[in-house]
């Protein structure tokens, strides 16, 4: 595999809007080199006959039905800890310019 060039690595940084020094420019040149080298490996493994793991606990159907629950407390009870209301509303600022 290729060795990643500084402007590889300035691409890099450009694309995800980074702005690196000369040192760490550097050090991702050897740190992102390595990742691909053990990808290259990873992608000459022989994987045929093995089934795809999708999960390794064993458990399936492990939600909780639906079950309507009262806690005692009313839609007025729950309005009055707000800091703005009105009338049975939530009162927020403006979020639409």
């Amino acid at each position: 595999m290729a060795k990643l060039t500084q402007d590889d690595i300035l691409k890099l940084a450009k694309l995800a809007r980074l702005r690196l020094t000369e040192t760490e420019i550097n050090k991702l040149q050897g740190e992102i080199g390595e990742i691909l080298e053990y990808v290259e490996v990873l992608q000459n493994v022989d994987i045929k006959g093995l089934m795809p793991t999708y999960q390794v606990t064993g458990l399936t159907n492990i939600t909780r039905p639906d079950e309507v629950r009262d806690y005692g407390a009313t839609p007025s009870d729950l309005l009055k800890n707000l800091p703005a209301r009105e009338k049975n509303y939530i009162k927020t600022k403006r979020m639409i310019r």
